[in-house]
């Protein structure tokens, strides 16, 4: 997930490399939140019942229980959040590939690569056809988020030579008309902040793609926009899948043809 939220939030590519193979953790922030946020209120909890159980037992262990539920919601949330990332990302990944059914010379890009992991699996889908990734790489939207961790993991997936990944912005994308066989994107679209600039991204992506291409966009909260954007602009065979809920929130995969 890893598209600015401004358009003055300047490009960058980052200095680490990781030494093994690793996708990133979405949302790391809130992550840490909810882990942070479970722990304390049932360390509170229990501090609460210890001080005054002799004393009042029934209404300590009443807060204890109410405490102590509120913090275990917290950590199942900061838990579902985890592996939504690890191995809930990953799975639609491959359904998202599966929707455009690559026949293996395409070229394809990656808008909001973010470590790599849809353009990597698309790349490992191809013969002949080559990937390009693009993103602008905001550390808050995916953990150690950088164009050198994306070109790190094409590296050790064996696809560095089938993957190409560049700086660049979704609502200005720096490719002429018609260039891209397949146009891909996977939770990058909603960290852009103004509807209208959701939007251009949008139409940037069926610009860039070649008559009789196929698109595919998965993204949270607003799928249905992007649907009407790509009907309004001429898409052919505009679909929405139905929801799913990984980090706990609402996402579907919208999908359609030039």
């Amino acid at each position: 997930m890893a598209i600015a939220k401004s358009a003055a939030v300047p490009p960058t590519g980052g200095n680490s490399t990781p030494a093994k193979l690793d996708y990133g953790l979405d949302a790391p922030n809130t992550v840490k939140s909810m882990f942070s946020r479970g722990g304390w209120t049932i360390v509170f909890g229990l501090a609460m019942y210890i001080m005054n159980h002799a004393e009042y037992p029934g209404p300590s262990w009443s807060i204890l229980s109410v405490l102590g539920a509120i913090g275990v919601t917290f950590l199942a949330v900061g838990g579902f959040m985890v592996w939504s990332s690890r191995i809930g990302k990953p799975k639609m990944r491959d359904r998202i590939l599966n929707a455009v059914a690559l026949q293996g010379d395409e070229k394809v890009l990656d808008v909001g690569c973010g470590r790599g992991l849809l353009a990597i699996g698309a790349a490992k889908r191809l013969k002949s056809g080559k990937v390009t990734g693009v993103d602008i790489w905001s550390a808050a939207d995916l953990s150690d988020n950088s164009m050198d961790a994306a070109k790190s993991n094409a590296k050790l997936e064996g696809v560095a030579d089938k993957v190409r990944i560049e700086n660049a912005d979704a609502r200005k994308l720096p490719y002429p008309d018609a260039n891209f066989d397949v146009v891909l994107s996977s939770l990058a679209i909603h960290n852009i902040d103004d509807g209208q600039e959701r939007d251009q991204a949008v139409r940037e992506m069926l610009r860039v793609l070649r008559p009789g291409g196929r698109l595919a966009i998965y993204d949270i909260f607003h799928p249905g926009s992007y649907a009407r954007v790509l009907r309004d602009a001429g898409a052919q065979d505009v679909s929405t899948s139905g929801l799913s809920f990984l980090w706990c929130v609402p996402s579907r995969l919208v999908t359609a043809r030039k």
